[in-house]
């Protein structure tokens, strides 16, 4: 567990970002942790392992491939700003300051004994941050680029939907109800993973990262002196998907016996309300497919619409929340990995 006591200062400057260069690493971490990357994420990972192998320009990624341990923030920095580009996060890792990159040295390895992808930095930091930069656009051109306007689109979606319930109910009800692996017991928010941490954050801003890439694996950064960054799993990961899920996961699926897999899977989905665009780009199905579905689920009573300024936004009305809590169980959730 991964302890974290936030005052009410901290508490109070709650925000939320996306990071298109946390994408990518996380992207990595993922081929990192499974030989075979599970759906929906098989396809990419082919691609990405590919581009690794065959294209030179790549190689100084490696380096979140080889070191086990302590990176320090420099190398996936904090945004900036809410909605940062990549070109924008890349100058970001070129801009590092000499002190801020021998300060998280000497934190991650007080020891002085660096692991050998890591000496460069110490040793010539300029060139060594500008190789790493030029690898990440590499490496984002072939992995990430061809998907990124439709994981953004998700990501725009996530923060659009998690802003709202933050102006809305605050931040204790969206820390409440971010993810099933983070428990929030004012003042404590505890991130449910295999290793002991604990620590305090005092008078700083929480910055709260949703990532397609993350597969639940929940982290925080503490390096940044003014900032704590935690990210937790988006929904919307099925937009990297070339198929739909696998049909094992419906073959008991009772939801889907009674309304159909379409419908069952737009059920599921509206836990939190979307958009029919978010929608169709979360669950792989056509915007027309998906406003069916929804003309049906609203004609029989257990969806609503309503609207948030430009956009219409879809939620469950009781009868649909009793549908997909009595009789939907786990056994087809596979259009968010979580």
């Amino acid at each position: 567990m991964i302890r974290i006591e936030l005052d009410e200062p901290t508490l109070a400057r709650t925000r939320i970002a996306i990071s298109p260069l946390g994408e990518l690493i996380n992207g990595l971490f993922l081929l990192r942790r499974h030989a075979t990357a599970p759906w929906p994420y098989t396809s990419w990972a082919d691609r990405a392992r590919q581009a690794l192998r065959t294209d030179p320009a790549t190689a100084p990624v490696g380096l979140y491939l080889r070191v086990a341990r302590g990176y320090p923030d420099f190398l996936l920095p904090v945004p900036e700003e809410p909605a940062p580009s990549f070109a924008d996060q890349l100058g970001q890792v070129r801009r590092t300051p000499a002190e801020v990159v021998e300060e998280q040295l000497a934190k991650h390895y007080p020891d002085g004994v660096l692991p050998d992808a890591l000496r460069p930095f110490r040793d010539d930091r300029r060139n060594a941050l500008d190789r790493l930069a030029d690898g990440l656009a590499a490496y984002w051109d072939a992995a990430l680029a061809p998907y990124w306007p439709a994981m953004r689109a998700a990501l725009d979606e996530e923060v659009l939907l998690r802003a709202r319930a933050l102006a809305a109910d605050g931040p204790d009800a969206l820390l409440a109800r971010l993810h099933d692996r983070i428990r929030w017991e004012p003042p404590v928010l505890t991130l449910v993973k295999d290793h002991d941490h604990a620590f305090e954050a005092l008078d700083k801003r929480l910055l709260l990262v949703p990532l397609i890439f993350s597969r639940g694996a929940l982290s925080c950064s503490t390096d940044h002196p003014r900032v704590l960054m935690v990210t937790y799993q988006s929904r919307g990961a099925a937009v990297l998907a070339d198929t739909p899920a696998p049909p094992s996961a419906a073959d008991a699926d009772r939801l889907a016996i009674l309304v159909g897999r379409g419908r069952a899977a737009v059920l599921r989905a509206l836990v939190v309300p979307a958009t029919t665009s978010a929608l169709a780009a979360a669950l792989g199905l056509a915007p027309s497919t998906i406003s069916e579905h929804l003309s049906a689920l609203l004609a029989a009573g257990v969806v609503h619409r309503r609207r948030a300024g430009r956009r219409v936004l879809y939620g469950l009305e009781p009868a649909g929340t009793a549908l997909v809590a009595l009789i939907g169980g786990d056994s087809g959730r596979t259009e968010f990995v979580s």
